[in-house]
C-alpha cells in the first residue's frame, strides 16, 4: 500500500515539476525569466523550460510592429491660431528587457513624447507652412521619438499626422481668403491678356502706345463692344451715340491726354 502511495506522490511531483518547467512561446512573442525575483534570461518562441519553484514567467509580450492611436489634441500655431490634431505611431520593441525595465509604460511614454514634440513643432510654425510642410513635421517628430527611445529598447518606424481640424471661424475665414486669392488671379489674368493684346494692337498698327490716334482707337473699340454686349440683354435698352459726337468727346478726352503728357514731359526738362 505504501509503494502505491509513494508512486502517486511521485507523479504528482512530476506532473507538478513538468507542467511549471515546460512553456509554449508563440511566435512573434517573447518572454521575460526572473530566477528568485532577478531577471535571468529572454524566452524565444518555441518550447522552453524553466526550473519550477525558482523560475517564473515575470513578462510576455510581442515583438512585431504595432499601431499607437495619438487622440485629437489642441495645439497653438506661430501665428496664435488653434488647430486639432491627431496622429498615429508605428513602432515595434527590439530588445523586450530593455522595454519592461527601463521604463514604466512604453506606450504611454512614447504617446507622452508625441504630445509633447507634436505641440512644439507645431508651435514654431504659421499655419500655411504647416499645411504645406506636414511630411517635413511627420520627420521631426520622427526624429525626436528615436532619440527618446533608443535607450527603451524600442524603435519608432514611423509618425504621421493624420487629421489637421479648423475651427468653424477659421475655416470660414480661409474659404473668404481662397476666394479672393482666385479673383485676384482671375484680375491678373485678365489684365496681363489685355496688355498682351494692346501690345500685339500697337505693333500691327504700327503706332506706340501712347499716341493719341492710338488711343483714340482703343476708345472707339471698347464703345462698340460695350454696346455689343448691351445688345445681346434682352432687358437692356441701348443708346446710341451719334458718330460726330462720339469723335469730338473722344477727340477731347485725348486732347486732354496729350496735353497732360506735354506739361508732365515740360516739368520733367
Amino acid at each position: 500500500m505504501l509503494q502505491y502511495i509513494v508512486a502517486l506522490i511521485a507523479t504528482g511531483i512530476v506532473g507538478y515539476g513538468v507542467n511549471f518547467s515546460v512553456r509554449v512561446i508563440s511566435q512573434g512573442d517573447e518572454a521575460l525569466v526572473e530566477r528568485l525575483g532577478k531577471y535571468r534570461r529572454t524566452l524565444k518562441p518555441g518550447l522552453q523550460f524553466v526550473l519550477p519553484l525558482v523560475d517564473k514567467i515575470a513578462y510576455v509580450d510581442t515583438i512585431r510592429e504595432r499601431v499607437l492611436d495619438i487622440p485629437p489634441q489642441s495645439v497653438i500655431t506661430n501665428d496664435n491660431l488653434t488647430l486639432e490634431v491627431d496622429a498615429v505611431v508605428y513602432w515595434q520593441i527590439m530588445e523586450i528587457e530593455r522595454a519592461y525595465y527601463a521604463i514604466e509604460n512604453v506606450e504611454s511614454a512614447i504617446q507622452e513624447i508625441v504630445l509633447t514634440s507634436m505641440r512644439s513643432q507645431i508651435g514654431r510654425l504659421p499655419l500655411q507652412q504647416i499645411l504645406s510642410t506636414k511630411d517635413e513635421i511627420d520627420k521631426a517628430l520622427l526624429k525626436k521619438l528615436d532619440e527618446a527611445t533608443s535607450s527603451w529598447g524600442v524603435k519608432v518606424i514611423r509618425v504621421e499626422i493624420q487629421n489637421i481640424t479648423f475651427s468653424e471661424k477659421l475655416r470660414t475665414a480661409m474659404e473668404s481668403e481662397k476666394v479672393a486669392l482666385s479673383q485676384k488671379q482671375t484680375f491678373l489674368a485678365k489684365a496681363q491678356a489685355e496688355a498682351e493684346s494692346i501690345k500685339l494692337l500697337s505693333e500691327t498698327l504700327n503706332l506706340s502706345p501712347d499716341r493719341p490716334e492710338f488711343i483714340q482707337f482703343l476708345i472707339a473699340r471698347r464703345y462698340i463692344e460695350t454696346n455689343q454686349k448691351l445688345s445681346e440683354s434682352s432687358n437692356s435698352k441701348v443708346v446710341f451715340m451719334h458718330p460726330k459726337t462720339m469723335s469730338e468727346g473722344v477727340g477731347e478726352l485725348v486732347g486732354e491726354y496729350a496735353e497732360n503728357s506735354e506739361i508732365d514731359l515740360n516739368k520733367g526738362v
